[in-house]
């Protein structure tokens, strides 16, 4: 189980001009050095432009960042 600090936000365009933010968490693998994740939430409606979803994954990793437990995969 990764903590918010284990997270990353990245940006998708699943369709022309639809973007949506990702959080993904880092996934445990011991004597790796690559670092490997999972999806952890993302947005639920696609954003017109890329910085208008980087803006609101920016406040979603902030807002997980503010709540020190861990994140499951459920949310």
């Amino acid at each position: 189980m990764a903590f918010v600090q284990d997270m990353a936000l990245t940006i998708e365009e699943r369709d022309k001009g639809s973007y949506y933010w990702v959080l993904i968490e880092a996934i445990e693998d011991d004597g790796s050095e690559v670092l490997h994740y999972r999806h952890a939430r993302s947005a639920t409606t696609p954003q017109p432009s890329y910085s208008s979803a980087l803006a609101l994954g920016a406040a979603a990793l902030r807002q997980a960042r503010e709540r020190p437990r861990p994140v499951t995969e459920s949310e």
